[in-house]
């Protein structure tokens, strides 16, 4: 955990210290890029998800997940946005010998391909993987996986509105650990606010497709806010949420907590 500390200080500091490269943009602005998966804007959103209720003792499982965002462009019409997620993971016991795990989870990167200059209709698509750099067994699959990802949004004054949508399936990996066949599903819609204010929900709807049928989906209603803001020169993008699950698989908790800080590099 002191390795992770450190690394999250050296990030924070290196962001800190690029922030004038960044133009002044309105907070209104900042705050419908932030919503834009697809949009040409480095960032660094780190977001920690709490979810109550988990194990047979009812603990607090916690990850962090740090996912910066790269952008690059292919040509004059086409630009390629990069988004790895590393999970920081504390899980807690579920057996009576069972302390609980906390370390680095499998890192998803996905690759969107989107057109430089969006039209009325914002959308990218490419290949999601799946890497298997998790630091304990328990965290990860132990299996390669790739996929199909493909985001779709439109924005229309206030509101920003779409869904970003995904299938893995392993292809590579340990013989002994089950192969990994699951979608994940985010729709998304925005609210936007004078000052940078937003009203905001994107629940992360999943499915298992090797789990039975009573532990394939997790399915979370629910929403938040959030603001735009500025210390010194440098635009954040803070938002609590919190979301319930109608359904998850057993033992998988019910209430999940989520805070997100997001640092933002307009061009």
């Amino acid at each position: 955990m002191k390795t992770i500390g450190r690394f999250l200080c050296v990030a924070v500091l290196l962001m800190l210290a690029v922030s004038a490269m960044g133009q002044e943009a309105s907070e209104a602005d900042l705050a419908k890029a932030a919503q834009n998966p697809v949009g040409a804007m480095i960032s660094v959103p780190f977001q920690n998800n709490m979810t109550f209720g988990v194990g047979p003792d009812e603990e607090i499982m916690n990850v962090l997940n740090v996912q910066p965002v790269w952008p690059f462009s292919v040509s004059e019409n086409w630009n390629l946005i990069t988004r790895t997620v590393m999970p920081i993971m504390t899980l807690p016991g579920f057996g009576p010998d069972d302390d609980g795990t906390t370390g680095l989870g499998d890192v998803i990167f996905t690759a969107f391909l989107a057109p430089a200059v969006p039209g009325e209709i914002i959308w990218g698509a490419g290949p999601v993987l799946s890497l298997p750099f998790a630091t304990d067994d328990v965290l990860g699959s132990e299996k390669w996986g790739i996929g199909p990802s493909v985001v779709v949004l439109k924005m229309s004054g206030p509101w920003v509105f779409g869904a970003l949508a995904n299938n893995i399936w392993s292809f590579a990996g340990n013989d002994d650990r089950g192969d990994i066949n699951q979608m994940l599903v985010q729709p998304f819609v925005n609210f936007n606010m004078p000052n940078g204010w937003y009203v905001s929900s994107g629940p992360i709807i999943t499915a298992n497709w090797e789990a039975d049928d009573d532990n394939t989906w997790t399915v979370p209603v629910g929403a938040g806010v959030g603001k735009v803001f500025r210390v010194g020169k440098l635009p954040l993008n803070g938002s609590v949420q919190g979301y319930y699950n109608l359904q998850s698989p057993e033992g998988m908790g019910d209430t999940v907590l989520r805070v997100q800080l997001q640092f933002m590099f307009p061009k």
